[in-house]
Protein backbone atom coordinates (compact mmCIF):
# COMPACT_ATOMS: atom_id res chain seq x y z
CA UNK A 1 0.00 0.00 0.00
CA UNK A 2 1.25 3.48 -0.95
CA UNK A 3 -0.32 6.70 0.38
CA UNK A 4 0.24 9.79 -1.72
CA UNK A 5 -1.00 13.32 -1.04
CA UNK A 6 -2.52 15.65 -3.63
CA UNK A 7 -4.12 19.07 -3.19
CA UNK A 8 -6.64 21.18 -5.08
CA UNK A 9 -7.24 24.92 -4.68
CA UNK A 10 -10.52 26.32 -5.96
CA UNK A 11 -10.47 30.12 -6.24
CA UNK A 12 -14.16 30.84 -6.61
CA UNK A 13 -16.29 33.96 -6.65
CA UNK A 14 -17.69 33.52 -3.15
CA UNK A 15 -14.87 31.66 -1.38
CA UNK A 16 -11.47 30.00 -1.76
CA UNK A 17 -11.02 26.33 -0.85
CA UNK A 18 -8.08 24.05 -0.26
CA UNK A 19 -8.71 20.30 -0.40
CA UNK A 20 -5.96 17.88 0.59
CA UNK A 21 -6.56 14.26 -0.38
CA UNK A 22 -4.91 11.00 0.59
CA UNK A 23 -4.61 8.90 -2.56
CA UNK A 24 -4.21 5.30 -1.41
CA UNK A 25 -2.76 2.92 -3.97
CA UNK A 26 -3.18 -0.83 -3.44
CA UNK A 27 -1.72 -3.73 -5.36
CA UNK A 28 -4.43 -5.43 -7.46
CA UNK A 29 -7.16 -3.19 -5.97
CA UNK A 30 -8.71 0.13 -7.07
CA UNK A 31 -7.09 3.36 -5.89
CA UNK A 32 -8.97 5.05 -3.03
CA UNK A 33 -9.37 8.83 -2.78
CA UNK A 34 -9.95 10.02 0.78
CA UNK A 35 -10.38 13.62 1.92
CA UNK A 36 -7.82 14.58 4.54
CA UNK A 37 -8.35 18.31 5.05
CA UNK A 38 -10.68 21.00 3.69
CA UNK A 39 -10.10 24.69 4.39
CA UNK A 40 -12.50 27.40 3.22
CA UNK A 41 -11.74 31.14 3.29
CA UNK A 42 -14.60 33.62 2.57
CA UNK A 43 -12.84 35.99 0.16
CA UNK A 44 -15.57 37.33 -2.14
CA UNK A 45 -13.63 38.08 -5.31
CA UNK A 46 -16.88 38.04 -7.27
CA UNK A 47 -18.21 41.21 -5.66
CA UNK A 48 -15.15 43.05 -7.01
CA UNK A 49 -15.15 41.40 -10.42
CA UNK A 50 -18.87 41.59 -11.20
CA UNK A 51 -19.57 45.05 -9.75
CA UNK A 52 -16.29 46.93 -10.31
CA UNK A 53 -14.70 44.94 -13.12
CA UNK A 54 -11.45 44.30 -11.25
CA UNK A 55 -10.09 42.83 -8.02
CA UNK A 56 -9.50 45.47 -5.34
CA UNK A 57 -6.16 45.93 -3.60
CA UNK A 58 -7.79 44.77 -0.35
CA UNK A 59 -8.97 41.46 -1.78
CA UNK A 60 -5.74 40.96 -3.72
CA UNK A 61 -3.91 41.06 -0.39
CA UNK A 62 -6.42 38.68 1.20
CA UNK A 63 -5.98 36.30 -1.72
CA UNK A 64 -2.19 36.43 -1.44
CA UNK A 65 -2.30 35.74 2.30
CA UNK A 66 -4.70 32.83 1.72
CA UNK A 67 -2.36 31.33 -0.88
CA UNK A 68 0.66 31.78 1.40
CA UNK A 69 -1.24 29.94 4.14
CA UNK A 70 -2.27 27.17 1.74
CA UNK A 71 1.34 26.79 0.59
CA UNK A 72 2.49 26.31 4.20
CA UNK A 73 -0.31 23.80 4.87
CA UNK A 74 0.59 21.79 1.77
CA UNK A 75 4.24 21.74 2.85
CA UNK A 76 3.29 20.53 6.33
CA UNK A 77 1.05 17.78 4.92
CA UNK A 78 3.72 16.67 2.44
CA UNK A 79 1.66 17.29 -0.69
CA UNK A 80 3.50 16.05 -3.77
CA UNK A 81 1.34 17.76 -6.43
CA UNK A 82 -1.31 20.43 -6.46
CA UNK A 83 -3.60 22.20 -8.88
CA UNK A 84 -4.98 25.72 -8.37
CA UNK A 85 -7.86 26.87 -10.57
CA UNK A 86 -9.65 30.21 -10.66
CA UNK A 87 -13.15 30.46 -12.09
CA UNK A 88 -15.50 33.28 -13.12
CA UNK A 89 -14.30 36.09 -10.81
CA UNK A 90 -10.66 36.13 -11.95
CA UNK A 91 -11.78 35.09 -15.44
CA UNK A 92 -13.83 38.28 -15.79
CA UNK A 93 -11.73 40.75 -13.79
CA UNK A 94 -9.74 43.15 -16.02
CA UNK A 95 -6.71 42.67 -13.77
CA UNK A 96 -7.17 38.89 -13.41
CA UNK A 97 -3.88 37.99 -15.13
CA UNK A 98 -1.98 40.59 -13.07
CA UNK A 99 -3.49 39.23 -9.84
CA UNK A 100 -2.43 35.68 -10.79
CA UNK A 101 1.13 36.92 -11.40
CA UNK A 102 1.17 38.77 -8.06
CA UNK A 103 0.07 35.58 -6.27
CA UNK A 104 2.78 33.57 -8.06
CA UNK A 105 5.50 36.00 -7.00
CA UNK A 106 4.37 36.39 -3.38
CA UNK A 107 3.20 32.86 -2.55
CA UNK A 108 4.79 30.58 -5.21
CA UNK A 109 1.31 29.24 -6.06
CA UNK A 110 0.64 28.92 -9.79
CA UNK A 111 -3.01 29.60 -10.63
CA UNK A 112 -4.74 28.56 -13.85
CA UNK A 113 -7.69 30.68 -14.92
CA UNK A 114 -10.10 28.17 -16.47
CA UNK A 115 -13.11 28.85 -18.67
CA UNK A 116 -16.63 27.54 -18.09
CA UNK A 117 -16.16 24.59 -20.43
CA UNK A 118 -12.98 23.46 -18.64
CA UNK A 119 -14.70 23.92 -15.28
CA UNK A 120 -17.63 21.73 -16.35
CA UNK A 121 -15.23 19.11 -17.74
CA UNK A 122 -13.22 18.91 -14.49
CA UNK A 123 -16.41 18.66 -12.43
CA UNK A 124 -17.70 15.88 -14.70
CA UNK A 125 -14.52 13.85 -14.06
CA UNK A 126 -15.58 13.17 -10.47
CA UNK A 127 -16.43 9.56 -9.70
CA UNK A 128 -20.19 9.16 -9.34
CA UNK A 129 -20.52 5.42 -9.99
CA UNK A 130 -21.81 4.71 -6.48
CA UNK A 131 -24.93 6.85 -6.93
CA UNK A 132 -25.65 6.64 -10.66
CA UNK A 133 -28.17 4.13 -12.02
CA UNK A 134 -28.33 3.16 -15.68
CA UNK A 135 -32.10 3.46 -16.03
CA UNK A 136 -32.23 7.23 -15.56
CA UNK A 137 -30.74 10.48 -16.72
CA UNK A 138 -28.87 12.84 -14.41
CA UNK A 139 -28.52 16.59 -14.50
CA UNK A 140 -25.38 17.60 -12.60
CA UNK A 141 -25.74 21.16 -11.30
CA UNK A 142 -22.73 22.93 -9.77
CA UNK A 143 -23.73 26.33 -8.39
CA UNK A 144 -21.03 28.90 -7.77
CA UNK A 145 -20.95 32.59 -7.00
CA UNK A 146 -20.44 33.72 -10.58
CA UNK A 147 -21.38 30.78 -12.79
CA UNK A 148 -23.34 27.56 -12.76
CA UNK A 149 -22.22 24.46 -14.66
CA UNK A 150 -24.80 22.00 -15.98
CA UNK A 151 -23.85 18.51 -17.20
CA UNK A 152 -26.11 15.79 -18.61
CA UNK A 153 -24.97 12.32 -17.51
CA UNK A 154 -26.37 9.13 -19.04
CA UNK A 155 -25.20 5.60 -18.15
CA UNK A 156 -22.40 7.12 -16.10
CA UNK A 157 -21.02 9.16 -18.98
CA UNK A 158 -21.16 12.97 -19.32
CA UNK A 159 -22.86 13.77 -22.64
CA UNK A 160 -23.35 17.54 -22.70
CA UNK A 161 -22.03 20.38 -20.52
CA UNK A 162 -22.70 24.08 -20.48
CA UNK A 163 -21.66 26.94 -18.22
CA UNK A 164 -23.98 29.90 -17.68
CA UNK A 165 -23.18 33.30 -16.20
CA UNK A 166 -25.56 32.87 -13.33
CA UNK A 167 -24.49 32.44 -9.73
CA UNK A 168 -25.38 33.41 -6.20
CA UNK A 169 -23.44 36.70 -6.14
CA UNK A 170 -24.72 37.75 -9.56
CA UNK A 171 -28.32 37.13 -8.46
CA UNK A 172 -27.79 38.94 -5.13
CA UNK A 173 -26.44 41.96 -6.97
CA UNK A 174 -29.23 41.89 -9.59
CA UNK A 175 -26.85 41.14 -12.46
CA UNK A 176 -28.91 38.32 -14.02
CA UNK A 177 -31.48 39.15 -16.72
CA UNK A 178 -34.59 37.07 -17.31
CA UNK A 179 -33.06 36.10 -20.67
CA UNK A 180 -30.38 34.05 -18.86
CA UNK A 181 -33.04 32.08 -16.95
CA UNK A 182 -34.86 31.52 -20.27
CA UNK A 183 -31.67 30.26 -21.91
CA UNK A 184 -31.08 27.78 -19.08
CA UNK A 185 -34.71 26.61 -19.27
CA UNK A 186 -34.43 25.94 -23.01
CA UNK A 187 -31.09 24.12 -22.60
CA UNK A 188 -32.35 21.86 -19.80
CA UNK A 189 -35.63 21.03 -21.55
CA UNK A 190 -33.84 20.25 -24.83
CA UNK A 191 -31.47 17.80 -23.08
CA UNK A 192 -33.93 16.03 -20.77
CA UNK A 193 -36.40 13.89 -22.81
CA UNK A 194 -39.94 13.55 -21.45
CA UNK A 195 -39.74 9.72 -21.41
CA UNK A 196 -36.68 9.63 -19.12
CA UNK A 197 -36.64 9.77 -15.32
CA UNK A 198 -34.31 12.63 -14.40
CA UNK A 199 -32.56 13.21 -11.09
CA UNK A 200 -30.46 16.22 -10.09
CA UNK A 201 -26.96 15.77 -8.72
CA UNK A 202 -26.25 18.91 -6.71
CA UNK A 203 -22.80 20.31 -6.11
CA UNK A 204 -21.45 23.32 -4.21
CA UNK A 205 -21.33 24.61 -0.65
CA UNK A 206 -24.95 25.76 -0.58
CA UNK A 207 -26.58 22.46 -1.50
CA UNK A 208 -24.22 20.69 0.91
CA UNK A 209 -25.37 23.04 3.68
CA UNK A 210 -29.04 22.52 2.75
CA UNK A 211 -28.57 18.76 2.93
CA UNK A 212 -27.00 19.10 6.39
CA UNK A 213 -29.86 21.35 7.51
CA UNK A 214 -32.40 18.77 6.32
CA UNK A 215 -31.11 16.20 8.83
CA UNK A 216 -30.98 13.54 6.14
CA UNK A 217 -28.31 10.85 6.26
CA UNK A 218 -25.39 10.77 3.86
CA UNK A 219 -26.63 9.39 0.55
CA UNK A 220 -30.27 10.23 1.23
CA UNK A 221 -31.58 12.67 -1.43
CA UNK A 222 -33.47 15.90 -0.93
CA UNK A 223 -36.96 16.05 -2.40
CA UNK A 224 -38.17 18.89 -4.61
CA UNK A 225 -41.05 19.43 -2.17
CA UNK A 226 -38.70 19.81 0.83
CA UNK A 227 -36.36 22.13 -1.08
CA UNK A 228 -39.25 24.33 -2.21
CA UNK A 229 -40.59 24.58 1.36
CA UNK A 230 -37.09 25.38 2.68
CA UNK A 231 -36.67 28.10 0.06
CA UNK A 232 -39.82 29.88 1.24
CA UNK A 233 -38.81 29.39 4.88
CA UNK A 234 -35.37 30.92 4.33
CA UNK A 235 -36.81 33.75 2.26
CA UNK A 236 -39.24 34.62 5.07
CA UNK A 237 -36.39 35.21 7.53
CA UNK A 238 -34.20 38.28 7.88
CA UNK A 239 -30.51 37.93 7.07
CA UNK A 240 -29.62 38.41 10.76
CA UNK A 241 -32.09 35.70 11.83
CA UNK A 242 -30.59 33.22 9.39
CA UNK A 243 -27.28 33.79 11.19
CA UNK A 244 -28.55 33.88 14.79
CA UNK A 245 -31.33 31.28 14.61
CA UNK A 246 -30.06 28.87 11.95
CA UNK A 247 -26.36 29.23 12.72
CA UNK A 248 -25.39 30.07 9.14
CA UNK A 249 -22.09 31.82 8.48
CA UNK A 250 -22.32 35.44 7.34
CA UNK A 251 -21.13 34.59 3.83
CA UNK A 252 -23.61 31.68 3.58
CA UNK A 253 -26.73 33.36 5.01
CA UNK A 254 -27.28 35.53 1.93
CA UNK A 255 -26.14 33.29 -0.96
CA UNK A 256 -28.08 30.21 0.15
CA UNK A 257 -31.38 31.67 -1.12
CA UNK A 258 -30.33 32.37 -4.75
CA UNK A 259 -28.53 29.00 -4.81
CA UNK A 260 -31.74 27.25 -3.76
CA UNK A 261 -33.63 29.10 -6.49
CA UNK A 262 -31.20 27.79 -9.14
CA UNK A 263 -31.61 24.19 -7.94
CA UNK A 264 -35.40 24.52 -7.78
CA UNK A 265 -35.63 25.86 -11.33
CA UNK A 266 -33.29 23.15 -12.62
CA UNK A 267 -35.49 20.51 -10.96
CA UNK A 268 -38.71 22.08 -12.25
CA UNK A 269 -37.50 22.36 -15.85
CA UNK A 270 -36.06 18.82 -15.88
CA UNK A 271 -39.08 17.42 -13.97
CA UNK A 272 -36.69 15.96 -11.38
CA UNK A 273 -38.25 15.10 -8.03
CA UNK A 274 -35.00 14.23 -6.24
CA UNK A 275 -31.74 16.09 -5.66
CA UNK A 276 -28.79 13.85 -4.83
CA UNK A 277 -26.03 15.51 -2.80
CA UNK A 278 -22.80 13.45 -2.96
CA UNK A 279 -20.74 16.37 -1.58
CA UNK A 280 -18.22 16.42 -4.40
CA UNK A 281 -17.31 19.22 -6.76
CA UNK A 282 -14.57 21.06 -8.60
CA UNK A 283 -11.81 20.30 -6.07
CA UNK A 284 -12.60 16.57 -6.21
CA UNK A 285 -12.40 16.67 -9.99
CA UNK A 286 -9.08 18.51 -9.80
CA UNK A 287 -7.63 15.78 -7.56
CA UNK A 288 -8.70 13.11 -10.09
CA UNK A 289 -7.33 15.17 -12.97
CA UNK A 290 -3.98 15.57 -11.15
CA UNK A 291 -3.73 11.89 -10.36
CA UNK A 292 -4.59 10.55 -13.80
CA UNK A 293 -2.80 13.12 -15.98
CA UNK A 294 0.51 12.16 -17.54
CA UNK A 295 3.48 14.17 -16.30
Amino acid sequence: MVIRKFAAIDIGSNAIRLLINNVIEYQNKPTVFKKSELVRVPVRLGEDAFLKGEISEHNQNRLVKSMQSFKLLMDVYGVEKYMACATSALREAKNGAAVVEKVRKESEINIQIIDGKQEASIIASTDLKDIIKNDRLYLYVDVGGGSTEFTIIDKGMPLFSKSFKIGTLRILNKLVDDSVWDEIKVWIKSHTPMDKTVEIIGSGGNINKLHKMSGRKVGQPLSYIWLNAQYHFLESMDYEDRISELGLNQDRADVIIPATKIFLNAAKWSKAKKILVPKIGLTDGMIKTLYYQKD
